[in-house]
């Protein structure tokens, strides 16, 4: 993948599309490589959660929270924090849960209060009950339910998180397949790829004091394989896609180059996969958005991600990807006239690849990450937030020597 063919997106430090808000660590199953620690009494009162947000908007233009943790259906007042950030601060709250504690009652609940959606993080490398063991293909039973479960209440964004390891990467391309059967009622599918320590090449320190392997919660997995790319998931995909391709990304830190966050834009039927947009169309969409609501764009309304038709017809004169897809789909109904009162649906695919060390040690974060969290009255990066909160400082790596 060449940087220079995708559009590179424009978000800064404070000026983004999202906050992540975390209103408790207390989480209700395991999984595996998790970054963040479980502590069963850190639920935040609302005047906590109010005071973070009042962080965030002080210090950061948004489009949308994301409610996360820890597992924010486990507290207890989920609903009105939901409710605050609609109501008080004029923001689309999204929550981010495993599911588990999710029910037709409680997603209701979530909804009269002002919900916009739902990221589910669904995936072969979590402990939980009535799922262990299974693989990713499996698991596709559980997402779809949960699919269902938001179509049935309306009007909300279905969207589900898989963190790839090395022994379920052979599975992403039939994840993609699984999520274009479901287009019109599965909004976006999120690769997040495993982050390990690599223990092997680097000692970790916080301040002066050496940190042992066994303190750092994101464990070595696989006898402390290389980090996973997202270029290397893309390929995998390309094997039975060809035509599969992004649109825009954000580069590193330290190498401007890396794919941190890669952003996959497509238009189809539960069918047929129509085309891809290319880098005009998230230029248009994110700068169109930020020109007049004064903040880039995180997340549409679910009947505006039917339109695909409109958008074909909108986008085809300044994006080439767009034209294309009208292209194959005006074939289509050429053949199949009776497809035309069909509805096209526009999915989205995203690729996060966390953060990883160059050879002298320096860490090559997110530039411009969309999830930065609340600390002491800062923004930092919420997947580095148990780096502070157990050593009262960010690690840094040495390379080893000998």
């Amino acid at each position: 993948m060449d940087p220079s063919q995708y559009y590179r997106l424009p978000w800064t430090l404070n000026d983004n599309v999202l906050a992540w808000l975390e209103p408790t660590k207390k989480c209700n199953i395991y999984c595996e490589g998790c970054y963040s620690t479980n502590e069963h009494d850190s639920h935040k009162t609302l005047t906590q959660v109010r005071a973070d947000l009042d962080v965030f908007t002080a210090k950061r233009k948004m489009d949308s929270v994301s409610i996360a943790g820890g597992d924010p259906l486990t507290h207890p007042e989920i609903v009105d924090i939901v409710r605050i950030i609609r109501d008080e601060y004029r923001l689309k709250p999204v929550v981010n849960t495993n599911g588990h504690a999710m029910t037709p009652d409680v997603l209701h609940a979530l909804k009269e209060a002002g919900l916009h959606g739902v990221t589910f993080h669904i995936d072969s490398g979590q402990g939980r009950p009535g799922w262990k063991k299974k693989d990713e293909l499996e698991l596709c039973e559980l997402r779809l339910e949960f699919a269902r479960m938001v179509e049935a209440e309306g009007g909300l964004t279905c969207a589900f998180n898989m963190t790839v390891y090395p022994s379920n990467a052979h599975h992403v391309p039939a994840m993609v397949r699984w999520a274009q059967e479901h287009i019109d009622i599965v909004h976006a599918m999120v690769f997040i790829l495993f982050r390990t320590s690599r223990s092997a090449e680097f000692e970790y320190w916080a301040g002066a004091k050496e940190v042992q392997p066994d303190e750092v919660v994101y464990q070595d997995q696989d006898k402390n394989p290389a980090p996973m790319t997202t270029p290397e998931l893309v390929a995998l995909i390309q094997q039975t896609e060809p035509h599969f391709d992004a649109s825009a990304y954000l580069g590193g830190t330290k190498d401007p180059t890396s794919f941190k966050w890669t952003l996959v834009g497509r238009v189809g039927t539960p069918d047929r996969i129509h085309g891809y947009v290319g880098k005009r169309f998230m230029e248009v969409i994110q700068t169109g958005h930020h020109l007049f609501a004064g903040r880039y764009l995180a997340y549409s309304h679910p009947a505006l991600l039917s339109q695909g038709k409109a958008m074909l017809a909108g986008f085809a004169p300044v994006d080439a990807g767009v034209r294309a897809a009208a292209k194959d789909w005006i074939k289509a109904m050429i053949r199949a006239p009776r497809q035309l009162a069909r509805p096209l649906h526009f999915q989205s695919i995203a690729f996060i690849q966390p953060i990883d060390h160059m050879a002298d040690g320096e860490a090559n974060m997110c530039d411009g990450c969309p999830d930065m969290t609340v600390h002491e009255g800062q923004l930092v990066w919420s997947c580095r937030l148990d780096e502070l909160k157990r050593h009262g400082a960010f690690l840094s790596c040495r390379p080893r020597t000998g």
